[in-house]
């Protein structure tokens, strides 16, 4: 038997040392407060830079100020809504609205994709009908909701409801149909029953691309609400950030235009970053999966 050579030990000893690294779960986080500032400095020299150039296009005064407001005139505009309450009203009206209309939209949308991908017939007769409906503007509900459901929050959710689920349905369908075969055929070997088959194979295989199809979903959801709050506007649905928008049109105020569109920007960037973006971390890191 031939000796091993001490250089081929050692690169021995160094590939297994790797290989123990990658099965190795790494136990050392980085701090709190090191992460928050990785995170918050991009963000702030983006939102730095933008002001900037904002600022230096109104000095340049390519245009008259009623049309192109200063981060000033905006910034007066927002404190006066703040002054009479509106800010928080229709923020807080508008982002319930999103979210209870989300909700819904996500209690239709998995078990009807659950039934596509479980009965030929239903994705034979339905996909083609989500697919069409998730190209179709959500504005184009908002005029028969309106005559269904009258000037009602019905019809606010209803505009919601039809943006969203077409969405987070493909969303769910495009998960299952990518679940590796040899699950589903180890669940039958198990002799799980269909209800355990879907709740313990099939949405766990598939939840990280049923959390990116909700993610989509609320973009869709929230775009769907802003359009449906610009059209339907009553004092019986209350103050929101479309109402807001289109206030400002009718008053030909562009400072305010300019704010509500700067709140409905912050307040769906808010709701991806502390409630999507947390929940997709933890379930990608619990699957080994990369994430930046």
């Amino acid at each position: 038997m031939q000796p091993v050579d001490i250089t081929e030990r050692n690169d021995l000893a160094t590939l297994e040392a790797g290989l123990d690294a990658l099965e190795t779960t790494e136990t050392e986080k980085t701090p709190l407060a090191k992460r928050f500032v990785k995170a918050a400095v991009p963000a702030v020299l983006s939102i730095v830079g933008l002001l900037a150039i904002w600022q230096l296009l109104y000095a340049l005064k390519l245009w008259p100020e009623w049309k192109f407001p200063g981060p000033g005139s905006v910034w007066r505009s927002l404190g006066d809504q703040w002054e009479q309450g509106l800010v928080w009203s229709a923020v807080r009206n508008s982002v319930s609205r999103g979210l209870i209309g989300f909700a819904m939209s996500a209690v239709i949308a998995t078990p009807l994709a659950i039934l596509i991908t479980r009965v030929g017939f239903a994705r034979s007769v339905l996909r083609p009908i989500l697919s069409g409906l998730q190209q179709l503007p959500s504005v184009a509900w908002v005029p028969a909701a309106i005559i269904w459901f009258g000037l009602t929050p019905t019809t606010i959710y209803a505009v919601v409801i039809l943006g969203a689920t077409p969405s987070i349905t493909n969303g769910l369908v495009n998960g299952i149909d990518q679940i590796p075969p040899i699950y589903l055929r180890a669940a039958k070997v198990l002799g799980l029953s269909r209800f355990d088959n879907v709740r313990r194979v099939v949405l766990p295989a598939a939840l990280p691309t049923y959390l990116s199809g909700l993610e989509q979903g609320w973009a869709f959801a929230w775009r769907s609400l802003m359009a449906a709050e610009l059209i339907a506007i009553s004092p019986a649905l209350g103050n929101g950030l479309g109402q807001t928008l289109e206030t400002g049109r009718q008053l030909g105020d562009m400072s305010l235009i300019v704010t509500a569109i700067l709140l409905i920007l912050a307040a769906g960037i808010l709701v991806e970053k502390l409630g999507f973006a947390p929940v997709r971390r933890r379930v990608y890191r619990s699957r080994g999966l990369a994430i930046a």
